[in-house]
Order: C-alpha cells, then structure tokens, then sequence
C-alpha cells in the first residue's frame, strides 16, 4: 500500500506534522483569510498552489482571492495556481478512495517540481465527507494515513478546510484531530481520539475505546492493517478505556503486521492488559511495552 516514488521532500523544510494541518471556520470571512493567507504564501515560495472545492463555486475562490489583493487570474495564467470541484478529481468515478488518493498526491507532486515549482500547495474542502458519498466512510482512515505514507515523503502542504456549517461539531471534531496541527476555531474532542505518531510509524488513542467509537477503531485498524512496508506501533497512554470487541479489532489488523512481530502497544491502560490476561491468545499478536 505504501510505495516510495517521487520526488523527496527537501531538506530543511517545515516537518511533516506542520504540513498538514485542519482548519476549523463557520463563517465566510474565516474562508476567505485563511484561503489568501494560504495561497499567498505559496506563490511567493514559488510552489503550485491547487484548491479543491466541493461547495464553493471556483469563481467565488477567485474573486475572494483577489479582493485581497492577490493577482489569482494571472497565477493561472502561468500555471501556478489552480481551482478544480472535488466531484471532477479526488471524488470522480466511484467516488473516494483513499489507495487513489495517496497515488494522486505522488502524481500532483512529480507534475509541479518537473514544471520548476518547489513544491506543491493544496487545500482541501472536506464538506463531502458528511455526505452519503461513496468511500466517504474511509476519509478519517485516509487521514491518518498521509502523515506518514505523504507528507513525511513529499514537498507538500495541505489544509483541509472544515466547514462547521456544514459538518456535526462531533464529526469536524474527529476528523480535525487526525491532524497533528491545528488552525482556526478551536473543535470539540471526541469520545476517542486518533492521531498519527510525529516521529515514528504508528498512531496515538486516547480516550474511550466501546461501542460507539467502533468506526473510529475500525479506521485505526486499517491504517495497521494496511501497512505493507513498516510496522505500526499504538501509544494508549492517554486512553482511559477499551472494550473487547475494540481489542478484538485491533488484534485481528496486528496479525496482518509485515514481518509477523507483535504490535508494540505502548503505556496499555489497565482495562487493556486485563483483557490480554483473559485472552492470553492475543500475547502472539499484541506486546504491551512499558517507557
């Protein structure tokens, strides 16, 4: 699932967790400032800049862009700046798949470095993930995905645009939280949250881990399962609870784990390790490792 390609993101760059970055607004204003502080930070670092709309009309992103006295219509012109609807790129076809997704980002970053750019600059409307679309149910898994399979191995940065109008507070909240950087309003932190390791492959849990948190877990078990090239490691040093079928869940993805090591589970909270003695089993598959 994770190839390296490409380009490399050059030395000295701002790190990976800084790159990628939820943006949190509910009103048009909040859009539009940081949309120009964006874009006009991208052309003056002679990087491509792309927008991927999904409710915004492009016409609106350009006239926003150039009432702030940002000179779009010619970034166009020569190319360094493009507007596009997410129906006619990341979600055509049959709509989201994350798999497409990463392998489109790899693509968008050879085409600007090969065009002379230093490297590439997006934002993301993500509106589309609270509506009944095709794959939408696997974006909280994608998100935490690039960290480590894009943005720790492109010249990219990227800011998903959340729209509170148009999203629950609940579900803008987990999905913001996939980020290990924050701009904007500040969001509502969910019954359990899911966030990438910054300095290694893997993802930090913390919070409650049951019932209704099992999408949640499924999503963080895809992103285990689907490693084809480095093992993942849990840190649950901020996770309070997890109920069986939530270790089940993760247990089931270790197994797939390359190599056939253990899942490293780092600071496991006691309701884990009491599980791991009921269902000794689960020993081959999942190491609770203490700091």
């Amino acid at each position: 699932m994770t190839r390296a390609r490409g380009v490399a993101a050059p030395p000295g760059r701002e790190s990976p967790g800084g790159r990628h970055s939820s943006v949190v607004f509910s009103d048009d204003r909040q859009w539009a400032d940081h949309l120009a502080a964006f874009v006009r930070s991208g052309l003056q670092k002679r990087e491509q800049v792309r927008y991927f709309a999904d409710t915004t009309a492009p016409e609106r992103v350009m006239r926003a862009l150039t009432d702030a006295g940002i000179d779009a219509a010619g970034a166009v012109t020569r190319g360094q700046l493009s507007v596009s609807v997410a129906a006619q790129t990341c979600l055509a076809c049959s709509g989201f798949d994350p798999d497409a997704m990463i392998g489109m980002w790899f693509e968008a970053a050879d085409a600007a470095c090969a065009a002379g750019y230093r490297g590439l600059r997006a934002i993301g409307e993500m509106s589309w993930g609270a509506r009944d679309i095709a794959g939408a149910d696997r974006l909280l898994e994608y998100e935490l995905r690039v960290h480590e399979e894009v943005f720790a191995r492109l010249p990219l940065t990227a800011w998903c645009f959340y729209d509170r109008r148009l999203m629950t507070d609940e579900y803008v909240g987990l999905l913001a939280s996939a980020h290990l950087t924050h701009r904007g309003e500040p969001h509502a932190g969910p019954a359990l949250r899911v966030t990438p390791l910054a300095d290694r492959p893997g993802l930090r849990m913390s919070g409650s881990a049951g019932y209704d948190t099992r999408d949640t877990v499924a999503a963080a078990a895809a992103v285990i399962s689907g490693a084809s090239d480095r093992q993942r490691e849990l840190d649950l040093a901020a996770l309070r609870h997890i109920d069986a079928a939530s270790l089940a869940v993760l247990a089931d993805a270790a197994a797939g784990q390359p190599g056939g090591s253990p899942l490293k589970v780092w600071q496991a909270p006691s309701p884990l390790r009491r599980l791991l003695q009921l269902f000794p089993e689960l020993s081959s598959v999942v190491e609770v490792v203490d700091r």
